[in-house]
């Protein structure tokens, strides 16, 4: 077999972007797990969108009527009802805006949104005596968006 034959441009090393840039084990295995990450990104990012909306919608909902919510039983963290609709209107804007932020890709956005998303985390488990399986929903999404805005790397996507 002659030298053009097992490599069609004559070229062994290859070009930049050529088939021969390949690793020869097959496809390269971190650009399947960059695209994972990305998207991640980008999920997260229309979570936060979605999750500060409702956080707003359930902040407005505290304060307007404070007999929407029920207590359940006694609770260490005593702040009434519009106190909590205020925490909650606040937080909601501050995580959806940083939402935005991460899907416009601006890295203030990443650190900041890992910051109001842990705030609203600890907020949503304060909040378990008042509605119990809306807070447990919403913690889940705050945990997968801090994994997809710790998950990305800097030279990532």
């Amino acid at each position: 077999m002659s030298q053009d034959a097992a490599h069609p441009t004559g070229d062994p090393r290859g070009e930049v972007g050529s088939a021969w840039s390949r690793p020869r084990n097959g496809p390269d295995p971190t650009r399947g797990q960059d695209s994972w990450v990305s998207g991640g990104i980008v999920f997260a990012g229309v979570l936060m969108l979605c999750s500060g909306v409702l956080s707003i919608l359930q902040g407005i909902s505290a304060i307007a009527k404070d007999d929407v919510y029920a207590r359940v039983g006694s609770y260490v963290y005593k702040i009434n009802l519009t106190g909590w609709g205020w925490i909650h209107l606040i937080i909601g804007v501050l995580v959806a805006v940083t939402g935005a932020g991460v899907l416009k890709g601006m890295a203030w956005a990443r650190f900041a949104g890992l910051f109001f998303v842990a705030l609203s985390l600890i907020t949503q488990f304060m909040f378990l005596p008042y509605a119990f399986f809306w807070p447990i929903t919403m913690i889940a999404i705050d945990l997968f968006v801090i994994w997809a805005l710790v998950s990305r790397q800097e030279g990532a996507g």
